[in-house]
């Protein structure tokens, strides 16, 4: 978490400087990945088209016709992005699980800092350091090099001190607030940030930090003598060999080239390979925040309502569904089997007959775009309930009317038919919904009609839209390709969505 210039540093000191920068450039590059799908920042949470605060691309939005969000992703270099070209479920994938290695390097560093009374070197203890500080400045300015500090001169204190406790807390907090399970279950956790946009950028605002703190503190490390700045953070002294230090020094750098080629490589060259052991890392952390982390949210009013909510996908083409639309749906049934004691199948009005539950609650995107909506439907669990789901099931699967065949956006796949899966606690969750209404009117075509999913601790893609069938199963492996999804089959999205 620290990229401190030490003088005799200890070997945890070093190891775990060194872990920090691998994985920081990992948690750099796929961020970038993961941005370039929505590369927007905006200051409200309604991502209003044309109120951007800072835009990395020239697309235009579409005219005069229905558009989707999957047109404003970009494609960008591999070269920055990893993976790049238009990978966000395995730049998600890396993110997570390079965020997760980051956090716990860190947290032993600082366990380890604090347990040697080494944090005395890094923890100003008098306001004296800020004169000394203004000092250093002024001579860095003035093309100067200040004296020596003990073992920091006052800015590199506080520089240092900003980075380990101010910055990276920021860089995850900030990280956390994006997550809808969080969000969703602490609310007021958001509202610390102004909203999830403004938390988005205040992440990309630290990932600028981190660059531009990396290039500063590289520079002055050259300018003060890099074969002894070397000799200190890689041998834990000045008086080391300034020869090995150097040679060390090259091979660390050719390593953390190696590890990021390796990872481009892998990503772009057997991406389920990679996929499944990234999952290994943070599958389980997701499952537990969407087991666990049930919204709550409950503050939206009517005139929170964004006036414009992007969609995702085309509605489904053909014939059938051009029929279903022209009588209004009265020929369409859900039918819900699998492992149940009662299969059902139910029109429109019969679950309109049943308890109908009303939510104005943030869509997010995985994308990274938000907006309010308010949305009415029936309580999945009491479907459930009406079927009586067997012991052994543990996953719901969703089945859509949706061809990709005939509504592929992007660098999408035309293959198959729409599916998607979540577990079972989280479908029995109380905000867990099939919507049939969207701002207060029969939902349209293009968010699902007749009937969609609502899932407010999830990212938007699990939220299965034109449902026409309901699968409970004890396994996954027998579904698609056995994730459990068209998405996490096609693109390499994870399986639970929970950040």
């Amino acid at each position: 978490m620290s990229l401190l210039l030490a003088v005799e540093a200890p070997g945890w000191l070093r190891a775990t400087h060194a872990l920090s920068i691998l994985f920081l450039t990992l948690v750099a590059r796929s961020g970038v990945e993961i941005l370039s799908s929505f590369p927007k920042l905006y200051g409200s949470d309604h991502c209003t088209p044309g109120s951007e605060l800072l835009q990395l691309t020239r697309r235009p939005l579409p005219e005069g016709r229905l558009w989707t969000g999957l047109e404003e992703e970009e494609s960008w270099s591999p070269w920055l992005a990893l993976p790049g070209r238009t990978n966000l479920g395995l730049g998600r994938h890396w993110h997570f699980a390079s965020v997760l290695a980051w956090i716990t390097t860190g947290l032993t560093y600082i366990v380890l800092l604090l347990a040697s009374g080494e944090w005395r070197r890094l923890v100003p203890t008098s306001l004296a350091v800020f004169s000394d500080a203004w000092t250093t400045v002024v001579a860095y300015l003035s093309l100067e090099l200040p004296p020596p500090g003990d073992p920091y001169n006052g800015a590199q204190q506080l520089a240092y001190f900003g980075v380990v406790f101010g910055l990276a807390p920021l860089a995850i907090a900030t990280g956390a607030a994006m997550s809808p399970a969080v969000a969703g279950r602490f609310p007021r956790f958001l509202s610390l940030f102004g909203g999830r946009q403004r938390a988005r950028t205040l992440h990309f605002g630290c990932l600028i930090a981190f660059v531009g703190f990396t290039c500063v503190h590289t520079a002055l490390v050259v300018v003060h003598g890099l074969p002894e700045g070397l000799a200190a953070i890689l041998l834990g002294s000045t008086e080391s060999s300034h020869r090995d230090a150097i040679l060390l020094g090259v091979l660390g750098l050719a390593v953390i080239v190696a590890v990021n080629l390796a990872a481009t490589a892998g990503s772009l060259g057997r991406p389920v390979l990679v996929r499944r052991l990234l999952d290994a890392i943070g599958e389980p952390v997701q499952r537990l925040l969407a087991r666990t982390l049930a919204s709550q949210q409950r503050g939206y009013t009517t005139a929170d309502i964004s006036p414009y909510l992007r969609i995702n996908g085309y509605p489904p083409a053909g014939d059938d569904y051009a029929a279903m639309i022209s009588n209004g749906f009265r020929a369409w049934r859900l039918d819900v089997g699998g492992l149940v004691e009662r299969p059902l199948s139910l029109d429109l009005d019969e679950l309109r007959a049943l308890e109908r539950v009303e939510l104005i609650t943030k869509h997010n995107c995985i994308q990274g775009w938000s907006g309010v909506a308010a949305w009415a439907g029936v309580p999945l669990a009491q479907v459930l309930e009406l079927c009586g789901v067997r012991p052994a099931a543990r996953f719901v699967v969703f089945r859509a009317l949706d061809d990709k065949a005939e509504t592929g956006v992007g660098a999408e796949p035309r293959e198959g038919r729409f599916y998607g899966s979540i577990l079972l606690e989280v479908a029995l969750q109380p905000q867990s919904i099939l919507a049939y209404e969207f701002n207060g009117l029969p939902l349209p075509p293009e968010r699902g009609a007749p009937l969609r999913l609502r899932l407010e601790n999830q990212l938007g893609f699990k939220m299965v839209k034109w449902i026409d069938r309901i699968e409970l199963v004890a396994d996954l492996r027998e579904i698609g390709r056995g994730r459990g999804g068209w998405k996490e089959d096609h693109v390499h999205f994870g399986s639970t969505a929970a950040v």
